[in-house]
C-alpha cells in the first residue's frame, strides 16, 4: 500500500473498492448491419476517447460489452500506465473488447467525482502498479476490487470534492493566462510583420517580384530506389523545419548517393526552403557550411542574388499578408508552387534596411522564444499542482 493511501487512515476509513464498486459481465453480438461507437482509455489517466465509429462487418471480434456512462472503465493490458477512467455520457452505449473491464458505481455510498479524482492520486497508480505479477502488464478484474479508497460520509466526498474543483479552476485560470499571453505577443510579432508593407506603400519603397532577383530554384527530388544509409546524406523535411524557421538537423533520413548526384543536389549557405505544402509560409535558409544536405520533395529551393538577404525574404513569407496571398482569398489551399512564389511582390528597400529589419525581428522573436520557455516551465509547474491537490484532499487536508 502507497505511503499517501496510508496516511489517510487515521483520518478516513480505507475500504477495498469491492465494497462500492461491481463488476459487471454482460456481451451483445456484433450485427454487421449495425453502426457501433468504439472507445478507448488513455493511459496516464487522461480519460476515455471515442476510438472511431465502424459497421458491424468491420468488428472481427463479434462478442463485445457495452459501456454505461458514469461506470469505471479499466484497460486490461493499460491499467499500469494510467489506463482508466469515468466513461462519460458521450460515451454511453459504445463498445469495447473482452480486454476492458467495466465496474458499476454504488452511488449510495460513493460520490463520482470524488471517484475520479481519486484514480488520477499517485497513491491509487502505486496500488495497480503493484498488483499482479511483475512479469506481466495486465491485471484481472478481481484485482481492481481489492484496490483501496478511502470513504468518508457523502458530505463529506462532496465538500473534497468542490474544493478540489475550486483550486484546478485556479490552475486551469493561471495556464489560460498564460496561453494567451503567448498568443497576444505572437499577434503582435505578425501584426509587425504585416506593418512592413503598410510603411513599405506610405515610404515609396520599391516592391519586386521575388523572381526578380531569384537566380536558381529548384523542387527537392523524389527518391524511391535509393537505400537509406548512416553515412549517406541528410534529407531536409517539413518535419525538421519549426514555426520559427529554425531547422532540427538530428533526426533528418540520410540517403546513399553517387558523388555525381550529390554534388547537383546539395544545398549552399543561404538558399531559401520553402515547404510547398500544409503550412503556408514555412521556410528556412540553409546555414551550414559544415555539412551537405538536401531538401526533400516537399520543399522548394531558391537561391537570390546579391540584392536581397534570404533572412529578409523568409520574414516577408510569414507575413500574414503573403500568407493570404499565397493560400488564394476564400480557399483552403495549402498547396503552392515555385511560379508562384515567384510572382509573388515583396517591398524592396536597400540591403542595409532589410538587415536592419532582420535584427529587429531576430530580437523580437528572440523575447518571443523566451516567453514559450518561461510557458513551458510554468506549464510543468502547474501539471505537477494537481497530483499535489489530489494528496493533499485524500489525505483530509484541504
Amino acid at each position: 500500500m502507497s505511503g499517501a493511501i496510508a496516511e489517510t487512515s487515521h483520518q478516513w476509513q480505507l475500504v477495498s473498492l469491492e465494497k462500492v464498486i461491481r463488476h459487471r459481465k454482460g456481451f451483445i453480438q456484433i450485427d454487421d448491419l449495425e453502426s457501433y461507437k468504439r472507445c478507448r482509455v488513455q493511459v496516464d489517466t487522461k480519460g476515455i476517447i471515442l476510438r472511431d465509429i465502424v459497421r458491424g462487418t468491420e468488428i472481427r471480434t463479434k462478442a463485445q460489452q457495452v459501456c454505461r456512462s458514469e461506470e469505471l472503465l479499466v484497460a486490461e493490458i493499460d491499467a499500469k500506465m494510467g489506463g482508466y477512467g469515468i466513461v462519460p455520457e458521450s460515451l454511453d452505449g459504445a463498445i469495447v473488447s473482452s480486454h476492458y473491464f467495466l465496474y458499476e458505481i454504488d452511488r449510495t455510498q460513493l460520490d463520482l467525482k470524488f471517484l475520479d479524482f481519486f484514480i488520477r492520486t499517485p497513491g491509487f497508480r502505486d496500488q495497480v502498479a503493484a498488483q499482479g505479477s511483475t512479469n506481466y502488464a495486465a491485471i484481472r478484474p478481481h484485482h481492481v476490487l481489492e484496490y483501496q479508497i478511502p470513504l468518508p460520509p457523502l458530505d463529506e466526498q462532496r465538500r473534497a470534492v468542490a474544493r478540489i474543483e475550486e483550486l484546478v479552476a485556479k490552475v486551469d485560470e493561471a495556464r489560460g493566462l498564460r496561453s494567451e499571453a503567448i498568443e497576444e505577443v505572437s499577434a503582435l510579432f505578425s501584426s509587425k510583420l504585416n506593418a512592413l508593407f503598410a510603411e513599405a506603400k506610405t515610404d515609396g519603397t520599391r516592391f519586386a517580384e521575388i523572381g526578380e532577383f531569384t537566380i536558381y530554384d529548384r523542387y527537392g527530388p523524389r527518391f524511391y530506389n535509393e537505400p537509406y544509409s548512416q553515412n549517406g546524406i541528410p534529407i531536409m523535411r517539413a518535419t525538421d523545419i519549426n514555426n520559427e524557421g529554425r531547422i532540427d538537423y538530428r533526426f533528418m533520413p540520410k540517403i546513399a548517393l553517387s558523388p555525381e548526384a550529390s554534388k547537383e543536389l546539395v544545398l549552399k549557405p543561404g538558399d531559401l526552403i520553402v515547404i510547398r505544402s500544409g503550412s503556408i509560409g514555412l521556410s528556412a535558409v540553409f546555414d551550414r557550411d559544415d555539412i551537405d544536405c538536401i531538401a526533400s520533395a516537399y520543399a522548394i529551393q531558391f537561391r537570390f542574388d546579391k540584392s536581397v538577404d534570404p533572412y529578409y525574404v523568409r520574414y516577408c513569407l510569414q507575413s500574414p499578408t503573403i500568407k493570404e496571398e499565397l493560400a488564394g482569398r476564400g480557399t483552403s489551399l495549402k498547396n503552392i508552387n515555385s511560379p508562384k512564389i515567384k510572382s509573388t511582390k515583396i517591398p524592396l528597400p536597400p540591403l542595409s534596411e532589410q538587415h536592419n529589419i532582420i535584427s529587429y525581428l531576430d530580437n523580437f522573436q528572440v523575447k518571443i522564444d523566451a516567453l514559450k520557455r518561461l510557458q513551458s516551465e510554468t506549464e510543468a509547474e502547474l501539471n505537477a499542482l494537481l497530483p499535489s491537490i489530489l494528496d493533499k484532499a485524500f489525505k483530509g487536508e484541504l
